[in-house]
């Protein structure tokens, strides 16, 4: 999929994913990349500031652990995270729906 298509969404679909159970980068990464069959394969470039960003804002916390013997740093959503999620959760979908109206009906003529 179109880097300019996933551009704007990327914070929604990681809080998304870290809502479903704390994960480290790689992780949230593979997630990402199963969920969506293949369409959303994020560099890790890209996923890593926002994860960066995203814990800067207070919408996620992370502490250090030891994952099959490596440590990684592993991502929970916080309370704001939580109402950040639903907020844009929302505005997503009242987005779709108006751009699948958009799309779906037949042009009708102006005259």
């Amino acid at each position: 999929m179109a880097a300019e298509l996933i551009r704007g969404h990327l914070d929604l679909l990681v809080l998304s994913v870290v809502a479903r159970g704390a994960r480290h980068g790689y992780a949230i990464a593979e997630q990402l990349r199963l969920t969506s069959e293949g369409d959303f394969d994020i560099p890790e470039g890209t996923l890593y500031p926002a994860l960066y960003r995203l814990e800067a804002g207070s919408l996620l916390t992370s502490e250090w652990t030891v994952v099959d013997g490596r440590r990684r740093r592993m991502y929970r959503l916080t309370r704001a995270g939580k109402r950040e999620l639903a907020r844009r959760t929302r505005e997503w979908t009242s987005f779709a729906d108006a751009v699948q109206r958009v799309v779906s009906k037949p042009a009708r003529s102006q005259m």
